[in-house]
């Protein structure tokens, strides 16, 4: 480790130093220490039981390992910021990540995170999203005829088995330049395999005890099986891209998808980039985007369904900006959907997909007036650091006019600051943007050509853990608008 890194102590809020060792938690049992009272599906509720409990800052044992949590939104924010120099990514989520076939940006660290951000930030800029948005125009009124079908025919609409389909349409096409149409066919091979190794990670990421490293189940050799599979089909998706860019060599400049400004980027003279990091950073972008943007969306419809007042508005919105049109149709106009992008807001504050965020320190340090060696595993509890703070007036309540202003406007004091639902600092998310996106057009989509009702008699949404937060069932009946329907049955 260079010595000006392992000089840098940064000392951060909360006062008197403390050990670990100092710190209160939970009482545990000889050897096990708390892993009997964790449930792994509800990890998240158990860590912020005990933040309750322990007033934010406190200590957990599993076995031989001790973990620390933190709830402080100021000591969470500067471990952020002074990511990757003074803290990282877990080790042991790296390590399970790439495991799978995820080495890139995001299990990256130092010298060679700075090197691969390069390439993402390339592949995920605003531009390449304009430009590949006809083809989500194209899913979005997929996902709608889809629905106006089931509906007309009187059949029920799975709409979380849908968003994740569409999600994950939408993510391979970006990231592999693939049309799989997993929302129309449930038996493509490719989306057998990704989500079978997904489910692996996720899994694995709540294990305790990392036995797949001593010896494999089946279930174990099955999950390498499908990452060779995984590997072989993004080896032919380079070749054709390749293809591609030889035919159109503007593609090199105006890539149409992440793929192409991956290959364009590794094929530079001296660009240091290889094959296996354009596959390794495709595999992510599917991981990183698939379930934190369909749950995302899945959260906000199950939040809008208890509160009418609100789904009128959302419509409302909609109604306004979108006339007859069922989808939006030009990229620009989701700009202007402030108040669906509140409800977002809010959404991501109630029920955010990543509850939590794993920290470790490069070097010893201080995190809120705690003495923290180097490799320590930290816990920064984002969703419990905005519910300790007092920037939100009944924050139990979901009310997306605390993000707006009396004109309608996005507030001045914007409170999103206060909230890491796309994390922080210099590892701030990338793919943000097409996330937001995304969201935007699936919402607008629904809120113009449907009301939305909870099914009676459906048991309550529960959150569950696995390697995003989850909602157990989404018991939700679309309605289609009258004003909508006259004008696709007169079409």
């Amino acid at each position: 480790m260079p010595e000006d890194i392992a000089a840098e102590q940064t000392v951060l809020p909360g006062g008197v130093v403390r050990t670990i060792a100092e710190l209160p938690g939970p009482k545990g049992i000889p050897i096990l220490g708390n892993a009997r009272q964790i449930q792994p599906k509800q990890f998240h509720r158990t860590l912020e039981k005990w933040a309750r409990q322990y007033n934010g800052t406190y200590k957990f044992r599993v076995a031989k390992r001790t973990f620390v949590v933190v709830s402080d939104r100021d000591a969470i924010a500067n471990i952020l910021r002074d990511r990757p120099v003074t803290f990282r990514r877990s080790s042991r989520t790296a390590r399970m990540l790439e495991e799978a076939g995820t080495r890139g940006l995001f299990t990256a660290e130092g010298e060679e995170w700075r090197r691969q951000r390069k390439l993402g930030m390339r592949a995920l800029t605003p531009e390449v999203v304009h430009r590949y948005f006809p083809n989500l125009v194209m899913m979005t009124e997929r996902l709608l005829a889809r629905w106006n079908a089931a509906l007309a025919a009187g059949r029920p609409v799975d709409v979380l088995r849908d968003l994740k389909a569409y999600t994950l349409d939408v993510t391979i096409g970006l990231a592999m330049g693939q049309d799989i149409n997993t929302l129309e066919h449930e038996d493509n091979p490719l989306q057998r395999d990704i989500e079978f190794l997904f489910n692996m990670v996720a899994r694995r990421l709540t294990s305790p005890f990392a036995y797949w490293r001593l010896f494999k189940m089946k279930v174990d050799r099955d999950a390498d099986a499908a990452h060779q599979r995984i590997q072989g089909a993004i080896t032919g998706f380079i070749a054709q891209t390749r293809a591609r860019l030889e035919q159109d060599p503007s593609l090199r400049t105006r890539p149409s998808n992440m793929l192409e400004a991956l290959v364009a980027a590794r094929d530079e003279a001296d660009s240091g980039f290889s094959d296996a990091e354009v596959i390794g950073n495709a595999i992510t972008m599917v991981f990183a985007g698939e379930d934190t943007t369909s749950n995302t969306i899945a959260w906000l419809l199950h939040l809008l369904s208890h509160n009418p007042q609100a789904a009128a508005s959302a419509g409302d919105e909609a109604a306004a900006l979108m006339g007859m049109d069922t989808v939006v149709r030009d990229l620009r106009l989701l700009d202007q959907f402030l108040y669906t992008d509140a409800a977002t807001r809010e959404a991501m504050r109630l029920k955010p997909v990543a509850p939590f965020m794993a920290a470790e320190p490069n070097v010893d340090t201080v995190v809120d007036g705690v003495a923290t060696p180097a490799g320590t595993i930290i816990f920064l509890m984002l969703r419990h650091a905005a519910e300790r703070s007092n920037d939100f007036e009944r924050p139990e309540q979901f009310d997306p006019a605390r993000w707006l202003n009396d004109s309608g406007a996005e507030a001045a004091s914007d409170p999103g600051r206060k909230l890491f639902p796309f994390g922080g600092g210099p590892r701030f998310c990338p793919g943000r943007y097409l996330a937001m996106a995304e969201i935007k057009m699936v919402m607008a989509m629904i809120m113009r050509n449907f009301t939305l009702s909870v099914k009676p008699g459906a048991p309550e949404v529960e959150e569950r853990f696995t390697f995003t937060m989850t909602p157990s069932a989404l018991p939700l009946l679309l309605h289609p608008r009258k004003d909508v329907a006259r004008v696709a049955s007169a079409a």
